[in-house]
């Protein structure tokens, strides 16, 4: 039986002369590269925190996507004016669902903001934006397409991504923010050349949590 892949949908709404409504939604890619991997992917609307186990109980396995910043009250941290938009129901109920996932030991693969947001749910911090770093970084939201790699990373030897990538590996960007503090319990798996933290893992070899800070949804890899 193919594993059903979870993953959380961003939400948009739309206004015309016509007609108003919110869009649930989520990246084309990452549907396909489930159906690539041989998954069945399942698209989770934003709920409320209390249904995250229903949600949960349905699935095998849960993607967490890119999207806004993540409100800094969940990371006991005060909004400064470098903070992006933020969508504080879908932070909510993306943190219950990691909470639910870890419970049932459920593999999470957090991409981009999502990889922040389990440092979060874990009890780690970020950076509200890479300026805050008060040290040079690269260019961390590129102007190219997303569909080419704009810097490399370095990945830690013996680390879930050492399994599939070599040490020295290209990626995409497209994040103003990253962690700062890591959360108990993971260790870092890559760092872009400039040091920023690029890939996380449970450190418990029987929680399989794992977060990219790259979009290889957007480059079919």
């Amino acid at each position: 039986m193919k594993p059903k892949i979870g993953i959380v949908a961003n939400e948009r709404f739309f206004l015309t002369d016509k007609i108003d409504f919110w869009m649930s939604y989520t990246s084309k890619g990452y549907v396909e590269g489930i159906k690539d991997a041989g998954g069945l992917a399942f698209i989770i609307p934003i709920d409320d925190a209390s249904h995250a186990k229903e949600y949960i109980d349905t699935i095998d396995r849960l993607i967490l996507a890119g999207g806004q910043d993540v409100a800094p009250h969940f990371y006991q941290q005060e909004a400064t004016p470098l903070l992006g938009e933020t969508n504080e129901a879908r932070d909510r109920f993306e943190i219950a669902l990691i909470h639910e996932a870890m419970k049932q030991r459920m593999p999470i693969l957090g991409i981009c903001r999502g990889m922040q947001l389990i440092n979060i749910a874990c009890g780690g911090t970020v950076y509200q934006d890479l300026s805050l770093l008060q040290t040079d970084t690269l260019t961390h939201v590129q102007e190219q397409s997303m569909a080419q790699p704009s810097h490399s990373i370095y990945v830690e030897n013996k680390s879930w991504l050492a399994t599939f990538l070599p040490a020295n590996y290209e990626v995409n960007s497209a994040h103003h923010q990253a962690i700062d503090q890591l959360a108990p319990g993971f260790k870092i798996s890559a760092r872009a050349t400039d040091g920023v933290i690029e890939g996380i893992e449970a450190i418990d070899a029987n929680q399989e949590i794992y977060g990219i800070q790259w979009h290889p949804e957007l480059t079919r890899e």
